[in-house]
């Protein structure tokens, strides 16, 4: 048996190597620090007084005196993965990538840090969906895209990265023109940024007052009915619930008039109902303008969207974007977990989805019943016909947000007394 013998794990995540003294030519080394992990303070400096080069006076990892974190030499490891298991915080990632990817690197935040590969390309009268898992730089894209980071093309020791280089690294490609247009500011964006649980810490005052200085194309009366704004244009920001303030921040994007339009997961927080109408709302905006949607929603997306890129990797270290799909391909290839162009599996198993007939009434003992029960607030009533609840039986609440689900629940719990009736 070969002394040298390397097994490898073609996935998105890492190779796995064993007894090799040096990395595979055909990948790309990527060594990352999670900063906010790395505590030197607080360990024995485990990655460094276990590496194999470092032991043998070669300097791999260090302490950076800027950072005080640890930092590691992409050069000079040997991927042997021994700080990884050493390491007592788990902040070390060492990954093997294709070497195609070398000359696709778009942006870096920093040494050891997260970097993308690849960027998506909008397309004026379509929208463009995003799809993958959080952490691989679906937000870096939207950045990039809107003009607010000129993307480093890896060169992160560089104050400001320079859009002539950048359109002469994609000279020749699709995103070309439409980066010249960025980087000329002949595009005006608008952003629905991921986290509406932060607009009531930075905007004040009524709804109403805050979308009417956003409304440059006078549509307000429009979105209000199209949205159901209605219902809560005279209340303070600071009193909204979590579906109120998406719908507020998907209104406030719509009305500014932009040349492209990005919404950061404009499904969250919303119901079943709310998700639809949001999607009819975004999709009508697409005909005349640029128009990028990030979302985990599969269904939304398959109603939304034209065209995905889907985005895989690993969490904080790295993101890569694959080639455009139409919606239905994407949507397939994202739940099988495999990209047959480039030999990757990014899930360790297929998503499947079972059909089986529906079952025969459930003869199980029952759990509780309840007679009809009503639940009476100020301005809102609750009534629940008769049930049943069987052992071994799952059971669904479906219904728009404001209507009870939470309150049903609550009394069949006895968290909540009902004003009728009995569980």
């Amino acid at each position: 048996m070969a002394r040298n013998r390397i097994k490898v794990l073609r996935d998105a995540r890492t190779v796995i190597r064993l007894n090799s003294s040096r990395l595979l030519e055909t990948a790309v080394r990527v060594a990352v620090v999670f900063k906010d992990r790395c505590q030197p303070k607080r360990c024995h400096l485990e990655c460094i007084a276990f590496c194999p080069p470092q032991r043998t006076g070669t300097e791999v990892i260090w302490i950076d005196p800027e950072t005080t974190k640890a930092a590691i030499s992409e050069e000079t490891c040997i991927s042997c993965g021994i700080c990884v298991r050493k390491c007592p915080f788990d902040a070390i990632r060492i990954i093997g990538l294709p070497e195609a990817l070398k000359e696709d690197l778009v942006h870096q935040y920093g040494k050891n840090a997260f970097r993308l590969f690849r960027l998506p390309v909008p397309k004026k009268g379509e929208v463009i969906g995003l799809l993958g898992p959080n952490g691989i730089g679906k937000t870096t894209c939207v950045s990039i895209l809107s003009g607010e980071t000129a993307p480093n093309l890896g060169h992160y020791r560089r104050k400001k990265p320079h859009w002539d280089d950048v359109l002469e690294y994609f000279a020749g490609t699709e995103a070309h023109a439409y980066l010249e247009k960025i980087a000329n500011k002949e595009l005006t964006t608008a952003i629905k940024p991921q986290y509406v649980d932060k607009l009531s810490k930075v905007y004040t005052g009524k709804v109403r007052d805050l979308l009417r200085k956003t409304d440059r194309q006078g549509r307000l009366d429009e979105l209000s009915s199209s949205l159901e704004l209605d219902s809560f244009l005279d209340r303070d920001i600071s009193q909204l619930s979590g579906g109120e303030l998406q719908r507020l921040a998907i209104a406030a994007t719509m009305l500014k008039d932009a040349d492209i339009y990005f919404f950061d997961e404009p499904s969250s927080y919303l119901d079943i109902y709310q998700r639809l109408q949001v999607a009819k709302v975004i999709q009508s905006l697409s005909k005349e303008k640029y128009v990028v949607v990030v979302e985990h929603d599969l269904a939304v997306l398959d109603f939304l969207a034209e065209t995905v890129f889907l985005m895989y990797g690993e969490e904080g270290a790295y993101g890569i974007i694959a080639q455009p799909r139409a919606v239905r391909t994407a949507i397939n290839v994202y739940l099988g977990g495999y990209l047959k162009e480039e030999n990757i599996r990014f899930r360790e198993r297929e998503t499947r989805f079972d059909v089986r007939p529906p079952r025969a009434e459930w003869r199980s003992e029952p759990l509780l019943e309840f007679q009809e029960l009503t639940k009476r607030y100020e301005g809102f009533e609750l009534t629940v016909h008769p049930g049943r609840l069987r052992k071994g039986e799952v059971v669904g609440v479906v219904g728009p947000n404001a209507t009870g689900k939470t309150t049903f629940v609550k009394m069949l719990a006895g968290q909540e007394t009902p004003t009728t009736g009995s569980v």
